[in-house]
């Protein structure tokens, strides 16, 4: 099955008196992850100016291609010339299950080139997660079994030959469609919006 987008949130505290010298360190920091497959793009914001709180994000086509742009040579070289002005506080990975509760107003990559951050909404308790996960799972689980249940002789297979085959097929079906299309439906459950003075 083919794997997700990973999209890395960064965020570095950043010594003011070296700004122009690490504007030129993030510039060649994602110039050197463009020549690596995989790369979907990246950029970086400031919250503000002059602040030293600096955000940097980068997505990759899959795990496969992240790690080998996170392992490689040329990241390490890159991290250890900022070292001594820019120092990591904070990172977030956006992949798999956690993907899909994220809120609309998450991290954006825009044009490749610059990136848009908007304030990020919490994910939903786990007990939501955990409910919506299951009514997703629930009914296909029973239509799934009941639809092979059907087919001749599959009662008389070993049980874990029964639950190898019909968790084979729910398992795309539940990533690839069910659980983004609950997700959306219950977003408004899930991420609820503050009232007014609340």
């Amino acid at each position: 099955m083919e794997q997700s987008p990973i999209t890395v949130a960064i965020e570095r505290t950043v010594d003011p008196s070296m700004e122009r010298y690490a504007q030129a360190w993030v510039q060649h920091g994602v110039a050197l992850a463009t020549l690596f497959p995989g790369f979907l793009g990246a950029g970086w914001v400031r919250e503000e100016p002059g602040s030293v709180r600096w955000h940097m994000i980068y997505r990759f086509a899959d795990r496969a291609t992240l790690e080998a742009w996170e392992r490689s040579v040329e990241r390490a070289q890159w991290i250890s010339a900022g070292a001594s002005f820019a120092r990591e506080s904070r990172v977030e990975r956006r992949t798999g299950i956690e993907g899909w509760f994220d809120a609309p107003e998450g991290v954006v990559l825009q044009d490749d080139a610059r990136v848009e951050i908007r304030q990020s909404t919490p994910a939903p308790p786990v007990w939501k997660q955990m409910i919506v996960v299951w009514l997703a799972f629930f009914p296909m689980n029973v239509l799934v079994t009941f639809l092979l249940g059907l087919i001749p002789g599959f009662a008389e297979l070993a049980l874990p030959l029964r639950l190898l085959i019909s968790t084979v097929i729910l398992t795309p079906i539940m990533v690839g469609l069910i659980l983004p299309f609950i997700t959306r439906l219950a977003a408004p459950w899930l991420h609820p919006r503050s009232r007014p003075g609340s």
